[in-house]
């Protein structure tokens, strides 16, 4: 594969930026036109580097996601896994939610990004952070990555939806913790 001239590098980073700042606000509803004006450069130089908007769409939550595995990787060695894991969970959420580009991906096919390129990244970087987190008794032992995902799912949706609802996320966050899960068993055993 024959390098890119540094000039290209640059129009394709000023692309991204730009697609990420316009699928935030807008979702796919945006036009290419749109972030080739934001990202001053013309049409055909966004068609150059991606063929079609969702191939830009991809690459932006793809990129986004991407980052989200590398700062959990990151925290797997950080000490109190309980602790960095719960901040972590809702700091994914509260920044996550604030791009609809994210959200759409997430949602879409039952959380498609999860399984593409990045996604399992973030999928991995994500159990690891959950695992360290129930090894310190933190997290309720019955979970795992799936339903992790799911929930953070649910939770952009809460976001989504009745924006300013921090309570409901926090409802979901304490019954990810271990405390919540012994309460309810000892609440069920005869």
């Amino acid at each position: 594969m024959e390098k890119m001239r540094a000039d290209a590098r640059r129009n394709r980073a000023k692309v991204l930026a730009a697609a990420e700042e316009a699928f935030a606000l807008d979702g796919l509803a945006v036009p290419l036109d749109d972030i080739a004006r934001l990202a001053g450069v013309g049409a055909g130089t966004v068609y150059r580097h991606f063929p079609s908007k969702e191939a830009l769409f991809q690459a932006v939550v793809l990129e986004r996601i991407g980052q989200f595995a590398e700062e959990a990787r990151a925290l797997a060695t950080a000490d109190r896994p309980g602790e960095v894991f719960f901040d972590y969970f809702v700091r994914v959420i509260k920044q996550a939610s604030l791009n609809r580009a994210i959200c759409d991906a997430l949602a879409e096919s039952g959380g498609h990004a999860f399984k593409a390129g990045a996604g399992e990244e973030f999928r991995a970087a994500l159990a690891e952070l959950l695992a360290r987190a129930q090894a310190a008794g933190a997290v309720r032992p019955d979970l795992d990555g799936d339903d992790l995902r799911a929930l953070i799912v649910g939770c952009l949706a809460v976001e989504r939806y009745a924006p300013g609802s921090r309570h409901l996320v926090r409802v979901v966050v304490d019954g990810l913790r271990a405390s919540s899960h012994a309460a309810s068993a000892a609440a069920t055993t005869p």
